[in-house]
């Protein structure tokens, strides 16, 4: 899959936000400042403190 990147900075949308650990576009978690994609998360989320409820 090929990385779009932008002529310009993007304000808004889709193409502003980029995971902070592998760089992908799109589903980017912005809550607290956390800026990770889900798959990212999902497998940092328990060394960031977060806990899973049934």
């Amino acid at each position: 899959m090929v990385k779009i990147r932008h002529g310009k900075q993007r304000k808004f949308g889709k193409g502003s936000r980029i995971c902070r650990r592998c760089g992908a576009y799109g589903p980017v978690i912005q809550m607290y400042d956390l800026f990770y994609c889900r798959q990212c998360f999902r497998e940092v989320a328990e060394k960031l403190g977060f806990k899973k409820y049934e």
